[in-house]
């Protein structure tokens, strides 16, 4: 976390550098903060998997960006930073074992069993977005079309499961309190997504894939991660 921070210490550093100059020549700035919320899904999942799935399984990316216009064509320019993002998904009558000491990741269906009103896994990785993007109009960025694609490469901060109220298989309350458990053993370490955008000013609508497994080889179903949703951003 220290070398993250020390990371994100510098970038806004530069951005401010590059502020300066980029707002000489265009009405356009070279640094924003970027804001994501998503829908997420699990590509890849088995029938036993999806079907405990339920509620609205969400995600939220915060991102520093610098933005480096093409000196031959302002229109085009190329955006990096640095951020956190994090995923949530949902479950209904199954718990997900991540701190059991088993070969493979325990996704145990509590079907006529006591379970938790709420249930979710939640990951949380640190990334460096890297995109090309493309603005209609530099001189009006707050009215006008943008779009970018490019990617994003993460590493795993935290893995956690959270459930809230449990009940008995009848569906009436037997318990009120909160149980966490955190573990990124059965995860993969790495994360890498395909990204796109297109909006209009300072909206737009984003999707992001993973390229790679979201767990370990033979520890899980091979899952994909795909989140769609609103970016709030000055592009």
């Amino acid at each position: 976390m220290r070398k993250l921070s020390l990371l994100a210490l510098c970038l806004v550093t530069l951005s401010t550098t590059f502020a300066q100059k980029n707002k000489q020549k265009l009405n356009r700035a070279a640094d924003h903060f970027m804001v994501q919320l998503s829908y997420d899904s699990w590509l890849g999942m088995p029938d036993s998997i999806n079907q405990a799935q339920s509620g609205f399984s969400r995600g939220a990316n915060v991102y520093i960006m610098l933005d480096k216009p093409f000196k031959n064509n302002s229109k085009f320019s190329i955006g990096f930073g640095l951020g956190i993002s994090t995923s949530n998904m949902v479950f209904k009558r199954m718990e997900v074992d991540i701190t059991s000491n088993q070969p493979t990741l325990p996704f145990t269906s509590l079907s006529g069993q006591p379970y938790f009103k709420k249930y979710k896994l939640s990951t949380t990785h640190a990334e460096i977005p890297l995109e090309l993007r493309f603005m209609k109009d530099p001189s009006q960025p707050k009215k006008t079309f943008k779009a970018a694609a490019g990617f994003k490469v993460g590493t795993l901060l935290k893995a956690q499961t959270k459930a809230k109220n449990l009940l008995d298989a009848q569906g009436n309350a037997i318990g009120s309190y909160t149980e966490k458990q955190s573990s990124k053993s059965y995860f993969n370490s790495t994360r890498l997504a395909a990204t796109a955008r297109i909006g209009y000013g300072i909206f737009s609508i984003h999707g992001a894939y993973t390229l790679n497994n979201l767990f370990k080889d033979g520890v899980a179903p091979e899952i994909n991660t795909l989140q769609i949703g609103i970016t709030f951003s000055g592009l």
